[in-house]
């Protein structure tokens, strides 16, 4: 019996790019198409197999610690961009000020589709989501070079909008107005899942 069911779920890549260098700024640069390899997206920063452990895995790992990389593209959706700028009093939330490596747009509640997912590009090529991301204060330093005032109301704005962190599956081109479709993992919600979270 096949593990992930394809879903009904269908969206649109309105927007692709790429982080070239966080330390010195998490502003994207546009990309009209990408191949996405095992590493993630040429030139992107936080591509590659694997990673050093940040504040995400503190639990689990000393900062630094050698991780396998599940971090390579960040994913984010045009209707929660959209709850985001609503929020902070933005017209628009323009996806290079958060680092973002997709948007896209059709698939509901995007933050929280269930971890495991697959989105899988009309090519065949395929990402499977880790989790979703948590915002932080880094965008809003971004937003406030372009918007002053406005950058720190991006993290509070952001909570469970954020979107997902995902890793290359499948290798494959991308591009704009490429057609993306969800699968998710055939298995019930764990029922001690509240108690764990207490």
């Amino acid at each position: 019996m096949p593990a992930l069911m394809p879903t009904s779920f269908c969206g649109t890549v309105t927007w692709l790019g790429r982080v070239i260098d966080s330390d010195a700024t998490l502003r994207a640069e546009t990309l009209s198409a990408a191949e996405l390899k095992f590493t993630g997206i040429d030139g992107e920063c936080h591509g590659g197999l694997t990673r050093p452990a940040c504040v995400r895995t503190k639990a689990q790992y000393p900062k630094g610690t050698e991780i396998r990389n599940v971090r390579q593209l960040s994913v984010l959706s045009v209707e929660e961009l959209a709850q985001i700028a609503g929020e902070m009093g933005l017209s628009e939330m323009d996806p290079a000020w958060i680092g973002a490596s997709l948007v896209i747009e059709g698939i509901p509640d995007f933050s929280h589709v269930p971890p495991s997912s697959r989105l899988q590009f009309q090519s065949g090529a395929s990402i499977a989501i880790d989790m979703e991301n948590r915002p932080c204060i880094y965008p809003g330093r971004e937003i406030e070079k372009d918007r002053p005032g406005f950058g720190p109301a991006f993290k509070p704005a952001a909570k469970n909008r954020r979107g997902v962190t995902a890793w290359v599956e499948r290798e494959g081109p991308v591009a704009q107005g490429d057609t993306v479709t969800l699968h998710i993992p055939d298995q019930p919600i764990w029922k001690h899942f509240e108690d764990a979270r207490t």
